[in-house]
């Protein structure tokens, strides 16, 4: 079910949804509603996503120790 106030959407859904897929879901919609207002070129927007994979990359090495 979805409901919308003055100030936002409400989605219900049953307590067994997994929330790392919701957080998924959140983050993408935030990315849209973000992205819709940026002003940075595609460019940008590449390097910044490569940096970001370096940090993970990084630190899914430290986490498991390879």
């Amino acid at each position: 079910m979805i409901d919308r106030t003055e100030d936002e959407v409400i989605f219900r859904l049953p307590s067994t949804t997994n929330v790392d897929d919701l957080q998924d879901i959140a983050d993408l919609l935030e990315f849209e509603e973000t992205s819709k207002k940026s002003k940075a070129t595609q460019k940008e927007v590449d390097s910044l996503v490569k940096e970001i994979k370096k940090g993970r990359w990084a630190e899914t090495k430290a986490k498991t120790g390879l």
